[in-house]
């Protein structure tokens, strides 16, 4: 499997899933709790009881675990749903990523975006291992409904899609309005539910 950097994976003994996900786990709470400065390799290593050899082993920097360690929580709050109308679908997930920004969830996304571009000068590898996957299936899922009519919006997929995300995480990160439930789900109508 390959890492994120998009090296292969280390030969030796396989990962433990176990292990992992309280790896993974440590990391993510470290980050939301103390922020992404306590989130060393040394105190995520003390808080799961793990070596800091198995971590090195498993991940190539200390970008790579968070990174991963963010996806699996993103994962796990904002799952887009495989099956249902495109137009009810894309107004639940809104919804959600705007529950998420207004938690720990907020603050850590936007830390490891920093991190990612402080590392590497860019947030490719962020992009790459989160955005792009998820942006592809909500793009699936509004041509969908472009093609059922429960889309009524023409513009490419993309760019509408884009429009949504794209607003809800500008006001998140510059403060300009309170993100809410009730303002995502309108968006989201507003941009593919009108010609």
């Amino acid at each position: 499997m390959p890492t994120v950097d998009g090296k292969p994976a280390r030969r030796g003994r396989p990962r433990s899933a176990e292990t992992e996900h309280v790896i993974l786990e440590s990391a993510y709470r470290i980050m939301a709790s103390q922020g992404l400065a306590a989130a060393s390799i040394d105190a995520i290593a003390r808080d799961c009881g793990v070596s800091k050899m198995t971590i090195y082993k498993w991940w190539p920097s200390r970008e790579a675990l968070l990174i991963d360690a963010f996806l699996r929580q993103a994962a796990s709050m904002l799952p887009l749903p495989e099956t249902g109308d495109p137009l009810a679908r894309m107004r639940k997930h809104a919804a959600a990523y705007v529950k998420a920004l207004n938690g720990d969830f907020g603050k850590v996304q936007l830390a490891v975006i920093a991190e990612c571009i402080a590392g590497t000068g860019s947030a490719k590898i962020f992009s790459e291992r989160y955005l792009a996957i998820r942006r592809d299936v909500a793009i699936q899922i509004i041509k969908a409904g472009q093609r059922d009519d429960s889309i009524v919006a023409s513009e490419s997929a993309g760019d509408l899609y884009d429009r949504i995300y794209g607003t809800l995480f500008y006001q998140y990160v510059f403060g300009f309005r309170a993100l809410t439930k009730g303002y995502a789900e309108q968006l989201v109508m507003t941009v593919l539910a009108r010609k």
